[in-house]
Parts: structure tokens; sequence; C-alpha cells
């Protein structure tokens, strides 16, 4: 009997990998005539893709529909109704009974149970009071008591909390659940802008975007910062550490309360109007949203909220992340799902998002966690049985519905695994995301910097790191994040110039080699990553003027100091200091990119990478872009190929004296092509290319130079 059992179950399980591997997937040719080596993981990849298209008719067929199961936010949490009654509901599964108290009831702790639903839900109404008012007041402070199965009487912040604050002193360190109903809500003015065709991000953090040492707000970066920006030519924010986080320095990494944007910054309409002034001025703007982890706070974050292990996170050991000290969520389960999902859309609907960069996707993809391990790019690493399907599901429908309901939505995956059409559409197979950071390029410009003299850098390596992405699959490139901010790394500018950047970045005192060297290569470096790098490009709040210094959060071990958890703005409005100088250079480089695209066009094609002169030069949306990194050595008449016949002009010169240079090329000269191909280019023209300067040629007419004139 047993053996006729196991052979009808392996039958079973033979069919059902049978149906997997045909899989309908719309466009999946388009993947393999892309790249024909994922021909080879067909069935894999026609697997996963199962298991998204069955999760999302079974949310069709079950819940009504993907807008329904993503709108949970509307039902689950507290809310105050038109008629002033409220509606409260959770999801416990592991709870016997719950609670609601607070200021409205006096805080008795059983005066206002839920009642409980199928399914693990509980459910409480409360009717307005006979005058027609409502029983809990916008202001009141909230708490949810879960009664676990062993009798125990809990306190919980409800998961779906819109607003939670800080508490005073005296009353401890737990963050506290506060009704957020205003009288007058803020009313966006606004709309969204188009999607752009070229992504050029300020990544920034409200708290430390202040002078003062202090905790910035919500209106104080719409007042001071995003005129900034905005001046600075880029086209998109992306706001960190927004989702609610009991500890200021985990920057924004650890969060607590998922559907409350941080009360440290201000309140919620503070935030919305803030988002509305960036969509003003045309810009778009990004969540950096966390759901590959969790805080591991009981009292005032998701951890054991129904007194169990588990509730929203894997229970035992896959529910930990060792190297982070945080919580692990279950992607398989429904009711995970819709919490995640819903999510996104709460930040979409009520806060007018444009769209997410989400955070440790390498953690989310693979059982390891990436911890430990290096990508070698074999596509067995990415196709075997360490990728976790459940959460790779998870991202796909998540993309799915974003792109479906939102069409100018961006989705950006902070991967470094490089996981295959991570980046191409769900149609063909694709996780759907449609940027990845390029986290490669921060790293070899960290070790150069750090391991090589200028003279010895690899500048064939270098280019190799700037330009080793998937084909069409677009990466969002940068020099430095908040990565590299943070204490215990140094940012370029600090890397460059931490010796003399308190004695002579004033023009008026000596010269310094060290500065000189610093501001020239602080500009290469973002011009060949912005030019070179990717289809987007991401700079962190400051580092556009070398912002001195690392980035600290007030933590026991530096007493409590906001010393360095802010930005000196005073630095770069100081016209007789330097960092000015690097400020402007990125505002040229952004608003020339604005004028010629060369983000949303095809790759650089490189001509030169000449390791003995230390050269390159490549050319791209047909403007032709030449460094010389070499430290003491200047060329003239220096041949580089350009992509067409013509004449050119420089349109930008790091070595102009306005970006701190020496002034070295003349801006007046005209660069004639000549019939000569040079570097795999049809055509080549002459340059002097200064030490340590880059310089961008734009094509005037089409006039040919031939070679014998």
């Amino acid at each position: 009997m047993g053996g006729n059992t196991s052979s009808t179950a392996n039958a079973e399980s033979n069919t059902n990998i049978e149906k997997q591997a045909v899989v309908l997937v719309p466009e999946i040719e388009k993947l393999f005539d892309r790249d024909p080596y994922l021909k080879l993981h067909e069935d894999e990849i026609r697997r996963r893709y199962g298991v998204f298209d069955n999760l999302r008719k079974e949310i069709n067929d079950l819940e009504g529909g993907i807008d329904t199961f993503t709108s949970a936010y509307k039902s689950f949490g507290i809310h105050i109704n038109e008629d002033n009654s409220v509606s409260c509901k959770e999801w416990a599964p592991g709870a016997r009974q719950l609670y609601l108290y607070g200021d409205f009831n006096g805080w008795e702790k059983k005066r206002n149970p839920y009642q409980k639903l199928d399914f693990g839900k509980w459910e409480l109404k409360i009717p307005a009071n006979p005058d027609g008012t409502c029983p809990i007041k916008h202001g009141s402070k909230l708490k949810i008591v879960v009664e676990s199965e062993d009798g125990s009487l809990l306190d919980r912040l409800s998961p779906w909390a819109t607003y939670v604050v800080k508490p005073p002193v005296e009353e401890g360190f737990t963050y506290q659940q506060v009704v957020w109903n205003p009288p007058q809500k803020y009313e966006f003015q606004h709309s969204r802008p188009k999607r752009p065709g070229s992504l050029r991000i300020y990544e920034c953090h409200v708290g430390i975007a202040t002078t003062e040492g202090k905790v910035g707000s919500y209106v104080e970066f719409r007042e001071n910062v995003i005129p900034r920006i905005v001046k600075l030519g880029y086209n998109a924010l992306q706001l960190m550490a927004i989702m609610e986080h009991a500890y200021y320095g985990s920057f924004g990494y650890q969060v607590t309360s998922f559907y409350a944007a941080s009360s440290r910054y201000g309140n919620p309409e503070e935030l919305k109007e803030l988002i509305d002034v960036a969509h003003s001025h045309g810009l778009v703007v990004l969540l950096d949203v966390v759901h590959s982890h969790a805080s591991k706070n009981v009292l005032d974050g998701l951890n054991q909220f129904d007194g169990t292990d588990s509730c929203f996170f894997h229970g035992g050991a896959r529910g930990e992340h060792t190297l982070w000290d945080s919580r692990l969520f279950n992607y398989s389960s429904w009711e995970v799902l819709r919490f995640l999902l819903s999510n996104l859309r709460w930040y979409m609907e009520e806060y007018q998002f444009d769209g997410f960069r989400f955070d440790g996707v390498t953690s989310m993809l693979y059982h390891s966690r990436g911890i430990g391990q290096g990508f070698s790019g074999d596509y067995n690493e990415y196709f075997g049985l360490n990728t976790d399907t459940e959460a790779l599901c998870y991202l796909t429908l998540a993309n799915h519905m974003l792109h479906e309901m939102y069409p100018d939505v961006i989705t950006v995956a902070e991967d470094v695994s490089g996981m295959p059409a991570l980046c191409r559409p769900v149609s063909e197979g694709g996780g759907g995301f449609d940027y990845r950071l390029g986290m490669a390029i921060p790293d070899k410009w960290i070790q150069l910097l750090k391991e090589h003299k200028d003279e010895d850098w690899n500048v064939g390596n270098l280019v190799h790191t700037l330009t080793n992405r998937r084909w069409m699959e677009k990466t969002i490139a940068y020099a430095e994040s908040h990565d590299q901010a943070l204490v215990g790394d140094k940012t370029i500018a600090f890397w460059l110039m931490d010796k003399e950047m308190y004695t002579h970045m004033s023009v008026l005192s000596d010269p310094s080699p060290v500065i000189d060297r610093g501001i020239a290569l602080h500009k290469m470096i973002r011009l060949l990553t912005h030019a070179l790098g990717g289809e987007g490009y991401l700079n962190f709040i400051g580092n556009e003027f070398g912002h001195p210094e690392w980035l600290d959060f007030p933590r026991v071990g530096n007493n409590e100091s906001y010393h360095y958890a802010r930005r000196q703005w005073n630095l770069v409005d100081d016209e007789l200091l330097k960092y000015r100088y690097l400020n402007d250079f990125d505002a040229a480089m952004n608003h020339l990119e604005e004028q010629y695209g060369w983000l949303q066009k095809d790759p650089g094609y490189v001509s030169a990478k000449h390791e003995g002169d230390k050269v390159i030069s490549f050319d791209r949306a047909g403007l032709v872009f030449v460094f010389n990194f070499n430290p003491t050595q200047s060329f003239t008449d220096y041949r580089v190929g350009v992509p067409a016949a013509g004449k050119y002009r420089l349109v930008l010169d790091s070595d102009d004296r306005k970006f701190g240079g020496h002034g070295r090329l003349d801006h007046s000269t005209n660069y004639f092509s000549f019939e000569e191909p040079f570097g795999g280019r049809p055509y080549s023209t002459m340059v002097y290319a200064p030490c340590r300067t880059s310089f961008v040629l734009a094509p005037m007419d089409s006039h040919v130079l031939g070679s014998a004139e």
C-alpha cells in the first residue's frame, strides 16, 4: 500500500512539474532574445512566473481583485467614520482576545473588547456619542490589549497606526499611538509630474537637512532644501527614514510602524505639503520603503503583535536576520501580503508618492540573505534553491500591482547580486522593477581612493565596473550614497581632502596640492559616473558640494550629539569657500544632461581607455566625453574618436575657473572631425587634454573636415 501511495504521489508531482514547465509567460521570448543564456533556465523562470500568476488569480477570485485586496488600509486599523462612529479591525491569529483602550475610556483595559472573525481577524465598532460627537477625539492616545493564550495582557500598537509619537521623558521610551483626524486635512494642489525620461535622484534625509544641531522638520525641508534641489537640476527626491522608526540612529531601516510617517519631523499634513510643493517644481518623490525586514521592538513594533513568535514573521530562525538583528516577513502569508501591498498603496494614495526605492532586495531574494555570499555572475547562483521564491513572488506582485494602477510609477531595487531579469517587465517573466542600484560603482571608487596611488589606477578596470550592467535593465549609477557617508566610512570628499579641508578650503588660503587634487577628482568622478555608469543618477544630500566629515546620529557613544547629524549649508553658501565650485559643477552637469538626455540613451561607446596615459574617452547621446586622470601629464593634439562628422564645441569643462579649475581650455575653440576612424568610431578629432581634467564636446553642425585638411 505504501509503495502504491508513493508512486501515486510521485506521478502527481511529476504532473505538476510538467504543468509548471509550460506556464504561459506572455512575452518570455523577449527575455531569451536579449539574453540567450537565460534559455537554460527557462523552466525555472516559467515556474516562478506561474507562482506569481497563480497568486494573482487567487487574489482576483477570493478578494474581488487586486485593487480591493491592496486597499485594506481603508478598513484595517482604527477609523473614524462620517457619522462619527469608530470602526476597528486587526489581524491577530494567535490572540485569545483583543481590547481597545485609551484616553477615550479612561484607560480601562477590558471595557471595549473586539469581536472575533474568521481567519484570525478581530473587529470592534464604537457608536457615536448620544450628542453625535465622536467618542475618540483627534489627538487621543490609544493602545491595543492582546490577551495571549496564557491569559497575559499585552500592550501593543496597531500595525496599521498612521501616527505614533515619542512620549515625554517621564512616560518612558515606548512610542505612543495617537489618533490623527484633524478638522482641516491638507488638500493637494498639484498633480504628479510625468515620469522623467532621465532620472536624476537627490537622496535625502529630512532630519539631517538643517545646519542646526537638531532634528530637521518637514516644513524646514520644504522651505529651505527643495529650492536647492531644483536649482541643482535634480528631478527626483528620494526620501529616507520616513516610515516610523523608534531608533533615530537606524537611519530609518528598523521600522516600527509601517503606516506612520515619522512624527519626529512633523505631522502627516506637513509631509503632504512637502510632497505637493516638490510636485509643483516638477520633482517626482520616491519613498525609501523597507519591506525586507522589521524592527524587533515588541511594545511599539510589529514583533510578537499577537503574542506569538510568528504572526507577520516566520517563526524560529527563518524569521531572524542575524546581521541586522531584525525580523523577517513571512511572504507566503495571505495577510502579510495584504499588509505590505496595502502599505504601498497607502503611500501612493494618502501621500501622493510617485514610487519606491525598495531597500534590502538582495536580502529578500535569497535564503542566505546575501550574508557572506559573493555573486560571481554564474546563473546557477540565481536560479537554484537558494532563491527565496516567496519573497521574489511578493516583489513581482508588488511591481505588477503598482505598474497596473499607476503607469508613471517608478520602482528601484537595491540589489547587489545582479539577479537577471529583475528589472524587466513581469510580462517577460521578470521582476518588474524599473531600475536597480549600481552598487559596485561606489565600492570601486572607494577602493581606488583608499588602496591605489593616482598613477596606479587601472582605467580599464574602472570602465568595466561602470559599464558592466545587464543590457536593457536600467541601472542607477552613483559615486556615493548614504552608505558611504556613515561613520566608519568616508565620503569621497573626505577620502580626497580630509587632511586639509579645515585649513585650505578658503579661496584666500595658500594653494594646496591636496585640495587642488581633491576638487579636480571630485568633479571627474561624478561626471564619469553620471555619464557612463547607468540610465539614472543618484546623489546623497550634501555630497554635491563635498560635505565634510561623516554622518553620525545621536547615540550614547557620541554623547547624544547632533554635530554630525546635519548638513552644513553655510559652507556652500559662503562665497569665500571652495565648496561652491563643486556645487556649481554638479548643477552644470545635471543641466547638461537635461539638455541632451544621455541617461535615456544607449550606454556610452568607449573608444579609449589608455592605461599609460590614464585617459578615457567615450560618446553618448551624440556628446563626446574626455577624461584625463593622469596626475601630472597633459596631452596636446590628442586624438579621440567621435561618432559623427562635423564641428564640435566645448559644453562642459571641469577645469573651468568658475568650477575651481585652472582655466587651461580655450572655450572659443571649435573641434573639427576628421575622416579618420579611431577607437572603433568612424571619425576622430584632436583635443588638448590637461591633467586631472574632464570635458564634454557637443556637435555644432555636419561640416566634415577631410584628413588632408
